[in-house]
């Protein structure tokens, strides 16, 4: 049984993710954890559950998502990995930070591979596959694990809500249509676990969300 903890973390109040199954195998999805406290939950929580932290996602790369990147990289020795596209946002991290007067982040490693559109994730006995949805940042990706009945959606789908267009690489027509293509093709029943605030469903926003 495939398991989704989420942390809420960071000034931005960005939903951090842990993926885990019943193997004892995880993966840390857009590690957001900024303070010395958010990172020891963090870390806490896997070892209190047994986890092994196998593998660094990043859903998109814009600030509040990757915070953690370094931590995560430190502690399990692990690089992020992340679509081609969003290698830009994690170069210019730093200057972002500073931009947004965010002191003491730590720089975020680089990745030595990337996540394509259509492949899949592999760990323990889960599998999630890498769909496509830019608009919100130039090449977001959501993680749809089809056994579990859930997608991790990044900031391209809120609960009635959408993700910003307004940032870099931001464009609100590609953003639309990722989420009409990519994510509303999926099971009514779907979950979305989103990057802020709380879960929803597929059929929720099909009926409730006022962008569509």
């Amino acid at each position: 049984m495939t398991h989704v903890h989420l942390f809420e973390f960071n000034p931005f109040a960005e939903n951090t993710y842990l993926v885990y199954d019943d193997s004892g195998a995880c993966v840390v999805v857009d590690p957001g954890c900024y303070t010395a406290a958010e990172r020891n939950t963090l870390q806490a929580f896997v070892e209190q559950h047994r986890l092994r932290v196998e593998r660094l996602i990043n859903t998109h790369c814009h600030l509040d998502h990757v915070f953690g990147n370094h931590f995560v990289a430190q502690t399990w020795g692990l690089l992020p990995e992340l679509h081609r596209g969003e290698l830009p946002l994690l170069q210019h991290y730093p200057a972002t930070c500073q931009l947004y007067g965010i002191p003491g982040a730590e720089p975020s490693p680089m990745p030595e591979r990337f996540l394509e559109a259509g492949s899949a994730l592999a760990f323990g006995d889960t599998r999630l596959e890498v769909l496509y949805t830019p608009g919100h940042s130039p090449a977001s990706l959501s993680l749809y694990c089809r056994e579990a009945g859930f997608v991790l959606a990044g900031d391209v789908l809120f609960l009635e809500s959408i993700g910003r267009t307004d940032l870099p690489g931001g464009h609100h027509e590609t953003l639309l249509d990722s989420v009409r293509t990519q994510l509303f093709t999926l099971p009514d029943e779907t979950i979305v676990y989103p990057g802020h605030g709380p879960a929803t469903t597929v059929r929720h926003e099909k009926e409730y969300n006022p962008f569509f």
